[in-house]
């Protein structure tokens, strides 16, 4: 049994083991890889045993090998939907649904559905496919998963304004990387296998330059290997570890519009890589009361707290004039073990006052045995 055919028995045996369907995510670095064709292969074997298996949603895009793949597979026609005066298609949530199948391929998991569907998103869909019973298999590439968006864009220059929470992808059973060297990847691309030939210069300078492709292929192989780390952690350390430090982290957010993005992201990304949750602290002044905040600051603030629940974080407000000492209370109620914090603001004239309470901050968190990471 090669390794393909050991997956797919794997998933098997993961579906008896629980009324909730079971969600197989494949991840690539960059389109083109082979996750839609990896999916209809698979499709194929799982319908060659017998297994009640429906394509929900496929994405082609025009790629000859792919839509080869499709035949023979049952499809759940799309349903269309008439929105400023053009006819679209989308997945037929409800058809799905009805007709129940043991296992859909749902493509392109961070899609957004058009106006008037259902969800607003694609993996929302599969969440309520998942609730119903029903096995998912689906697909997403690495620059669209929400924690690693600001490496993606300082990688390629370009913002993915299509992403999934993370905490989506820890629903996920099994997590498997598609993965190519980005001088095969390159030769899909001039061979025509990816884009349509009018397009393949502009992918070549664009994001599929060498450089961008070892990036990305790095930050998928990493994501692949934490996901996977969590899940085996998850079975083995289930009940053990009592007296161990229970990790919990804590990112301290503002109403500025960037920096606290990557607090909470930072946050984020640390939980999931100990296995455990994370919090995010505002501490709303005086100076920032309802009736004083302005209307780009809530904006921002509303952005961070749909961020932290995007991420799987919960949202801590409390009032207060004393912004360091707020962060102590908390770190003691909620037993934070880790704070994730901005460059404190040291100006003139206060300078002096600013770091004794600085200084007087740190030493309590050191007594607290809450440790303290700084991003600029």
């Amino acid at each position: 049994m090669d390794d393909r055919e050991q997956s797919v028995q794997h998933f098997l045996d993961l579906i008896k083991r629980s009324q909730r369907g079971k969600f197989k995510v494949y991840i690539g670095m960059i389109a083109g890889v082979g996750k839609s064709y990896r999916m209809l292969q698979e499709a194929h074997e799982l319908l060659e045993n017998g297994v009640d298996v429906k394509i929900g949603y496929i994405e082609t895009h025009g790629r000859v090998g792919t839509e080869g793949m499709l035949e023979g597979l049952p499809v759940i026609p799309r349903r269309k939907i008439f929105y400023k005066g053009k006819e679209l298609e989308e997945m037929d949530l409800d058809s799905i649904i009805r007709l129940h199948p043991e296992i859909v391929i749902v493509d392109e998991l961070a899609h957004t559905n058009v106006e008037g569907s259902l969800n607003e998103k694609r993996w929302q869909d599969v969440m309520t496919l998942l609730d119903e019973g029903i096995n998912v298999i689906s697909a997403i590439n690495i620059q669209h998963i929400e924690s690693v968006n600001e490496e993606v864009q300082e990688i390629t220059g370009i913002e993915v304004k299509e992403r999934v929470p993370d905490s989506v992808l820890q629903e996920a059973d099994e997590v498997v990387n598609i993965d190519l060297t980005a001088e095969e990847l390159i030769a899909r691309l001039k061979a025509g296998k990816i884009y349509r030939p009018e397009k393949i210069q502009t992918a070549l300078d664009n994001f599929f330059r060498t450089e961008n492709i070892l990036q990305l292929r790095e930050l998928a192989l990493k994501e692949v290997a934490l996901r996977v780390e969590k899940k085996v952690e998850n079975e083995v350390m289930m009940g053990v570890a009592v007296g161990l430090r229970h990790e919990k982290f804590m990112a301290c957010i503002s109403s500025h519009e960037k920096t606290p993005r990557r607090i909470i992201r930072k946050a984020a990304k640390l939980a999931t890589r100990y296995n455990t949750t994370f919090i995010a602290l505002y501490v709303q002044t005086p100076r920032e009361s309802m009736d004083r905040i302005d209307l780009a600051s809530q904006r921002y603030l509303l952005n961070h707290f749909k961020l932290v629940a995007e991420l799987g974080g919960e949202v801590v407000q409390v009032q207060s004039k004393d912004i360091l000492g707020s962060i102590v209370k908390v770190c003691k109620e909620k037993q934070i073990s880790t704070v994730c914090m901005g460059t404190p603001n040291l100006r003139l004239p206060y300078a002096i006052c600013s770091i004794l309470g600085y200084r007087k901050f740190l030493n309590n968190l050191s007594q607290a045995n809450v440790d303290l990471i700084i991003l600029a």
